[in-house]
């Protein structure tokens, strides 16, 4: 056996162990380690060591199998696959080889460095000043990197002193063509705030943050969304009927949303640990508001989260609650798909937003239909005031009636 031979042989079986690791199936191993096998071999026809290989380089070999796989006329949809077990592979083969992939990317030009820089010692400040959450931090970057380009050589160390509001009007004028009114907001707030800093640090003379003009938004100006108890009833219904992987598991989370009104990030952030079976409780981050609260452990619950454990989680050293059902496993992101899903399953029709905050807003309204005080649903919710659970109000259309005064016939 060649040296490269043998030192391949040692990458695959790097991979084939993480890919176990993560739980990929037999068959899914089999077809990864072949398609690193092949970026291997051509690697060695070019004598590119693994530790070596650069975007160009993968570049390349994916042009030459989208080639080849054209040329084997198989179906579009099994090239299709194949061209992504492909890159999946390659970018675990480098992962394992190099620690990072993609790279780091490089830096050309000094406008491109200064860019980049800039960017960063902004989002250094978002977290240091104003202590931010990682998710707005990285939006108002972005943001700042699409200003930046959109710029180029106007914002130069030298030449972006000489920014105006002339400008700036441009890039708004320029970004806001396609987006809502709710969409315009947030731009108008992430470019105000990246202006700020760009005169705070010196690098504009003036102020241009006040010249950023947003919509007006009116509170209250729309209803928020709620699934009535029959919906609700019926979604936990239908989620229960599905006995597969991914059922178990989302009838646990349709019941944490359903019983509690938890926000969607308050279910993603479970772990293991914030569980107390023997105290029968429940531990919640409430990430909006960055405070905890201990909620009982109801036997409905209970019972949904055992049966995911039991039954459904993957065995893995994650401790986050709920996790993928198909490998790699990963704590989920966010539950907007799952929970859209299972609402369309039960046949139910939505004008409004979808989202875990229709079961967070049906749980309201259930409370105040049952006569719990106000304050005892803003601690379930965990809401800081009051003024924020008193919005929910506005969703009891029939109980306001009951309550509303009739207009005297002989009313002007």
């Amino acid at each position: 056996m060649g040296s490269n031979q043998f030192i391949n042989e040692a990458w695959l079986a790097s991979l084939d162990l993480h890919l176990t690791g993560q739980g990929y199936s037999y068959r899914t191993r089999w077809t990864y380690l072949a398609e690193a096998k092949r970026f291997l071999d051509y690697l060695a026809e070019r004598h590119r060591p693994v530790r070596e290989v650069t975007l160009q380089d993968v570049s390349s070999y994916m042009r030459r199998e989208l080639r080849r796989l054209q040329a084997s006329r198989t179906h579009t949809t099994i090239r299709t696959r194949l061209a992504y077990s492909a890159h999946e592979s390659n970018r675990m083969l480098l992962r394992q080889a190099q620690g990072q992939w993609p790279p780091t990317p490089v830096l050309s030009t000094p406008l491109a460095a200064f860019h980049w820089g800039l960017c960063r010692e902004y989002a250094s400040w978002l977290a240091g000043v104003h202590g931010l959450a990682t998710g707005t931090i990285s939006s108002r970057q972005e943001e700042a990197r699409r200003f930046m380009a959109w710029l180029g050589e106007r914002a130069t160390q030298e030449n972006i002193t000489h920014l105006s509001t002339h400008t700036v009007d441009s890039y708004i004028k320029f970004r806001t063509t396609t987006l809502c009114r709710h969409a315009r907001k947030a731009l108008a707030t992430e470019l105000r705030s990246f202006l700020k800093y760009l005169h705070l640090t010196g690098c504009i003379s003036h102020n241009l943050a006040a010249s950023v003009l947003a919509p007006k938004l009116y509170n209250f100006e729309d209803l928020p969304s709620a699934l009535s108890d029959d919906e609700i009833r019926r979604v936990i219904r239908l989620t229960h009927e599905d006995h597969s992987v991914q059922g178990i598991r989302d009838y646990a989370i349709v019941m944490l949303l359903s019983t509690y009104g938890l926000r969607d990030s308050e279910v993603t952030h479970l772990r293991l640990e914030d569980i107390d079976w023997r105290h029968q409780t429940l531990r919640i981050l409430r990430t909006k508001v960055a405070t905890e609260s201990v909620l009982p452990l109801l036997v409905p619950v209970g019972e949904a989260i055992l049966a995911y454990l039991r039954n459904a989680r993957p065995h893995t050293t994650i401790r986050e609650l709920f996790l993928r059902s198909v490998a790699p496993y990963r704590p989920l992101c966010n539950l907007y798909q799952l929970v859209r899903t299972r609402i369309t399953e039960a046949g139910i029709v939505r004008k409004s937003k979808w989202g875990s905050h229709a079961f967070r807003h049906g749980r309201a309204i259930g409370l105040l239909r049952a006569g719990v005080p106000t304050k005892q649903i803003a601690d379930v919710l965990g809401h800081h005031s009051v003024t924020s659970t008193n919005v929910y109000l506005r969703l009891a259309t029939e109980d306001l009636r009951a309550v509303a005064l009739e207009i005297p016939e002989d009313a002007p």
